[in-house]
């Protein structure tokens, strides 16, 4: 019996199949263990802090807040054991009478706003969960968002939320009946972006035979499309539409406009000749004649002083050098210029102020106050003197100032006049308050002095008497006024 029994237990030692034991190191359950110690503290190591980055779910809550994450793992109960780990799908009885470990979600998981990854899950989630959800939902816009490109607006509505600056699309306008009414709403909404809009909506869908006829019953969309053109500079489709409206006079105007994109003047001045047969009223005719006139004319003087200026034969170039080209400068400009540089010139001379005058009808005050102003700035006295003297059939000579001489000494004195000659400007004004004022303002005594004594103020002139310094000849002036 002995040696039977011996032979029993040697059986069973020897046996290739173990017996279970709580306290066995080398079991299949230590070594899953120990896998899942290993692997969770790789996932420390290697895991990335996204604290910082604040994400937002579909449903509107922040993405790692409590309720996120609790709905999250309820979610996850349901889902399949798809993609797992095929080493831990073996499943046999005796993991299923395993005790459920405690659950995979951390409470730093459950603020970061994740969960672990499969590969990372415990034994028992493993076997007890059906898988985990682990793809977000796709992200949409809100219903009420696709109204601002719907389809359905009429064009009322559609022009209402055009001016309220909504986008809104309007190729699903596509027949003409269609089109006119938004035109016709977006009118009435006295709106000129809106019709501005509009307008380049129709240029770019219609034919232009058929926008152009529509648009010569609504002058209100006509004048808003002519003034889009000329301002964008489309040249070519303005006039098309102006000669289709029979404006002959807007078309030849609109051709001259081109002349301001020429830089070269030898061009400018051949276009300008082009001009002057387009059909242009009488007195835009005389116009353009007088412009391309006043070209030819800056073209020639512009030369021959660019000569005399660098040939040093000049001493009035010398002394002021010329601070710009006279060519394209307007009439004004001009005939300034030629005052005061060729103030002298005989009249048979291009550059001849008087020349200037007579070829292009420069009424005389106009013609007085610009050579007065370049005379003065030159402080040549003699010439303003003689500019402002006049002669009568009879040979008397006499002072005359077109512009007035309250503007007469306004000028001389912006240009540093001598009191002497304000003050013979200035006893020529007519209106005495106006006199008084002027010489009073530019210090000018004996006008004052000679004024009041006129007025016999003798209040005044005592007054007066205190302004001017004592014992100078002013003073004198007026006591000798005074005692007789």
């Amino acid at each position: 019996m002995s040696r039977v029994r011996a032979d029993e237990e040697e059986y069973w030692h020897s046996s290739k199949f173990r017996a279970f034991t709580f306290d066995d190191e080398d079991d299949e359950l230590s070594q899953l263990k120990e896998s899942k110690r290993a692997v969770n503290s790789l996932r420390d190591i290697v895991d990335d802090d996204d604290d910082d980055l604040e994400r937002v779910s579909w449903s509107g809550e922040p993405v790692g807040s409590i309720s996120w994450s609790i709905k999250e793992t309820a979610s996850s109960s349901t889902s399949s054991l798809d993609g797992r780990d095929s080493s831990l799908q073996k499943g046999s009885s005796s993991y299923a009478a395993l005790p459920k470990q405690a659950s995979s979600y951390s409470l730093s998981s459950l603020f970061k706003g994740r969960n672990k990854l499969p590969s990372f899950q415990s034994l028992s989630d493993a076997l007890t969960d059906t898988g985990v959800k682990n793809y977000a939902p796709e992200l949409r816009r809100p219903r009420a968002e696709y109204k601002d490109y719907s389809s359905d607006w009429s064009p009322k509505d559609t022009v209402r939320r055009m001016q309220r600056g909504k986008v809104c699309s309007l190729e699903r306008f596509r027949s003409l009946q269609d089109k006119l009414v938004l035109l016709d709403e977006a009118v009435a909404g006295h709106d000129g972006n809106v019709i501005t809009a509009v307008l380049i909506f129709l240029k770019r869908t219609l034919r232009r035979e058929i926008l152009f006829r529509e648009l010569e019953v609504r002058q209100v969309a006509l004048c808003h499309l002519i003034h889009f053109l000329r301002e964008t500079g489309e040249q070519k489709f303005l006039l098309d539409l102006l000669r289709f409206l029979d404006r002959t006079e807007d078309v030849a105007l609109s051709q001259y406009r081109e002349h301001l994109n020429i830089q070269d003047v030898e061009k400018r001045r051949e276009f300008l000749k082009g001009c002057i047969g387009l059909p242009f009223s009488a007195e835009d005719t005389s116009h353009i004649q007088d412009h391309y006139t006043l070209l030819e004319r800056q073209i020639i003087i512009e030369a021959n002083d660019r000569h005399l200026e660098m040939a040093g034969q000049s001493e009035l170039f010398r002394k002021y050098p010329r601070k710009a080209s006279i060519l394209n400068m307007p009439l004004v400009t001009t005939l300034f210029y030629s005052c005061f540089y060729h103030y002298t010139e005989a009249e048979g001379m291009f550059s001849s102020p008087t020349n200037l005058k007579k070829t292009f009808k420069i009424p005389d005050k106009q013609y007085v106050l610009t050579a007065l102003a370049a005379r003065a700035k030159l402080r040549a006295w003699g010439d303003v003197d003689a500019l402002l003297t006049t002669k009568n059939w009879l040979g008397y000579t006499k002072k005359k100032a077109p512009i007035g001489f309250h503007r007469v000494v306004e000028i001389l004195q912006r240009n540093s006049a001598p009191v002497q000659v304000l003050q013979e400007y200035v006893r020529l004004v007519e209106d005495v308050e106006t006199r008084l004022n002027l010489a009073t303002k530019y210090k000018c005594h004996d006008v004052v002095i000679e004024t009041y004594r006129d007025l016999k103020d003798r209040i005044q002139l005592t007054a007066y008497k205190c302004k001017v310094e004592r014992g100078s000849a002013e003073e004198e002036k007026i006591n000798s006024i005074l005692n007789n």
